[in-house]
């Protein structure tokens, strides 16, 4: 039997986050070859990065301060970038509350300046 090591700490990052992390271990490691899944994660992150991490790092900040709002919301919505109504909605469709209109829009607009800007 495998013995699970304890989590200690949970935290949400963005797809440009976790790029940062993985090119790190990878540079680490130069010398000895990756894993397939390491590979396949890089890959996967450089492929579809929508936002530098500054820019990513600024849209979950503007996000948070929106009422409806929290971080693991945040950073689905930095990583998807969502241009409609209906992809807001599926982002949110777990959530104990529904968006207005109005707030939808206003997602949507933030989301718009950072996406101009990549």
């Amino acid at each position: 039997m495998v013995k699970v090591k304890e989590v200690l700490d949970t935290c949400y990052i963005t797809n440009v986050e976790a790029q940062e992390i993985l090119d790190t271990i990878a540079e680490e490691n130069k010398d000895k070859e990756l894993f397939y899944e390491q590979k396949r994660a890089i890959d996967h992150a450089r492929k579809f990065n929508k936002l530098g991490a500054e820019s990513a790092k600024a849209l979950i900040e503007e996000l948070l301060k929106l009422e409806k709002m929290n971080r693991s919301v945040a950073v689905v919505i930095a990583n998807i970038l969502p241009k409609a109504r209906d992809e807001l909605r599926s982002i949110y469709a777990k959530e104990r509350f529904t968006l207005t209109e109005k707030e939808m829009d206003e997602i949507l607009d933030i989301v718009a300046r950072y996406k101009d800007t990549s």
